[in-house]
């Protein structure tokens, strides 16, 4: 398997984590020099929220401007991905800032339990989100809690309101929802290409599932994320120093499975996205 993989970086969550490591980068200027240290590590895909003056989780579109465009200056060709995630923002605020034409966003197909509550994805706010991406040519990264929400995502390609090939993350290790297990993530491969034969994937371990997932994902052919959004621990000892430490460990791995770190312009032609 000798395919560029794409590693994504997700760079802070959208719940407070200073208070589990110091190096989580809260303000739009630490989420800058953050993307900026990845990107020069490895990283050709950074996933996004804002944060407010509490490190919650924030719509707040001039924050959503003012990291794109302070992220564009220092990594020019990085893919820029928001989030539409739900954690403290109503539906209508998910969407907001997507007339800012970032590269991608991402897209829930379903709701789930996650560990203290549930994750709502309606099918009509789902259908909504997706044509908003549509009209502002955006491209859906769709996240993938549990099995339905694969046949939801092959459901929206048959209506029109995503484009092929999709790109699909299938999400390991939150409780309540998929455990990292590399059976089920093996099954929900074979089913992706049976639905889906042209889209991408990657995968994503929470937690102490991060490094794991990483080998499955780099043996099987996709493409990898890490970032202290995902986990804020080198191991169950010592905290990581930062994202860029997280992406440069990706980076290490994919040499000894012989797959070459993906630039740019390779991410952008594998993930079929408009030119810069």
């Amino acid at each position: 398997m000798t395919t560029p993989c794409i590693i994504s970086v997700a760079i802070t969550g959208s719940v407070p984590r200073k208070k589990d490591n110091p190096a989580v980068p809260v303000t739009i200027a630490e989420q800058v020099e953050s993307t900026h240290e990845a990107y020069e590590a490895g990283a050709t895909l950074v996933h996004l929220h804002v944060r407010d003056e509490n490190e919650n989780s924030s719509s707040d579109r001039s924050s959503f401007e003012k990291l794109q465009d302070g992220i564009r200056k220092h990594c020019p060709d990085i893919i820029i991905q928001f989030s539409t995630g739900g954690r403290g923002r109503s539906f209508e605020q998910r969407g907001a800032m997507l007339d800012l034409r970032p590269d991608m966003a991402s897209l829930a197909t379903g709701s789930v339990n996650f560990p203290t509550t549930v994750y709502e994805n309606p099918p009509d706010f789902v259908r909504a989100l997706a044509k908003s991406m549509l009209d502002y040519d955006v491209k859906a990264e769709i996240e993938i809690f549990d099995l339905a929400m694969l046949y939801a995502t092959a459901n929206l390609v048959q209506e029109g309101l995503l484009k092929s090939p999709v790109h699909v993350q299938f999400v390991f290790g939150i409780k309540n929802a998929l455990p990292a297990r590399r059976e089920i993530l093996e099954f929900e491969v074979k089913q992706l290409k049976a639905l889906l034969p042209d889209a991408t994937w990657t995968a994503a371990g929470i937690g102490r599932t991060q490094l794991e997932v990483n080998h499955w994902t780099l043996e099987m052919g996709g493409h990898c994320r890490t970032g202290l959004e995902d986990n804020v621990r080198w191991d169950k000892d010592t905290l990581a120093t930062s994202n860029a430490q997280l992406v440069e460990r990706v980076a290490k791995l994919c040499g000894e499975y012989g797959r070459p770190v993906a630039t740019p312009k390779q991410a952008r032609d594998m993930l079929k996205l408009k030119p810069l």
